[in-house]
């Protein structure tokens, strides 16, 4: 196996568990493949800032994206205000990181930008639907994918916050967002304090299916996994979540952790506050 292979085997057996089997021939972008698989989270950031050129640079990338039928419904803010970042880090103090990272930024799915294409041509907005969300949404995860792994060749770290929608109708009056553009995800960007460590994913077996969807072998595959990712890294008995409705386990794996997680009902009102913020579910 050459070197590039052995790199890229090696890096994946750490993502899954075990290697693929790649052979002796080169493999075309092993190095940009090698970004991608040796992917951290970073929550803790060095007091290097990060020049505004840098930030430019990886928007640039974020936004070379595809985007659906070129409507490029994605707006991203980036939050330089102190006021207004350490309002957003109120809002979620379980993540000092919103605070520390030296720059966040808010990804948006953004539906009013073409509405108001649609005005300024005098024409009709004959979609206004679900899919009309669903395509915003799209494209502002795309977009911050590609900003992730374009940080990541950089050897900047990034963690993206989901749980900005968990207060949406806040988030959306810190930042002004008005009708038509919704928060999707909060990034921390920074450079790393220290390396992190590769989070272990599902199998392929579980995740990748041929001509049909298959999860016969859910259960087995799904109980390896959770064997093979507490071999790596044990949840601590302390983080168990939920105790008090569901007690202690003495085998808690990652099947386990996250099935607590979603037992309990979040986000209830966002639906209601899209409709309310021009969006709808038809």
């Amino acid at each position: 196996m050459n070197e590039d292979s052995k790199k890229l085997n090696d890096l994946i057996a750490s993502r899954y568990g075990t290697g693929i089997g790649l052979g002796d021939a080169d493999v075309p972008g092993a190095e940009a493949l090698a970004s991608i698989l040796a992917h951290r989270t970073h929550r803790r950031y060095s007091d290097k800032p990060v020049d505004d050129a840098t930030v430019r640079l990886l928007l640039a990338c974020a936004f070379s994206t595809p985007a659906k039928s070129d409507l490029q419904q994605c707006s991203v803010i980036v939050v330089r205000d102190a006021g207004r970042r350490a309002a957003l880090a109120e809002l979620i103090p379980s993540m000092p990181w919103i605070a520390s990272a030296p720059v966040f930024m808010v990804f948006c799915g953004d539906s009013r930008r073409i509405r108001k294409a649609c005005e300024l041509r005098g024409k009709p907005f004959a979609n206004d639907h679900l899919d009309a969300f669903l395509n915003a949404a799209a494209d502002a995860a795309m977009h911050l994918s590609t900003l992730i792994n374009a940080a990541n060749a950089m050897g900047l770290g990034t963690c993206a916050i989901s749980v900005l929608r968990n207060h949406v109708a806040e988030v959306c009056e810190i930042v002004e967002l008005p009708a038509g553009v919704f928060p999707f995800a909060g990034c921390c960007l920074g450079w790393p304090a220290r390396e992190g460590f590769i989070s272990m994913r599902l199998p392929l077996e579980l995740t990748v299916h041929e001509d049909r969807y298959d999860d016969d072998k859910f259960e087995d595959l799904l109980n390896g996994y959770d064997k093979t990712r507490d071999a790596r890294f044990s949840i601590p008995r302390e983080n168990q979540k939920h105790t008090a409705d569901y007690g202690e386990a003495e085998f808690y794996g990652w099947s386990e952790d996250k099935a607590r997680q979603v037992s309990k009902p979040e986000r209830e009102g966002l639906g209601a506050f899209l409709r309310g913020h021009g969006f709808k579910f038809d």
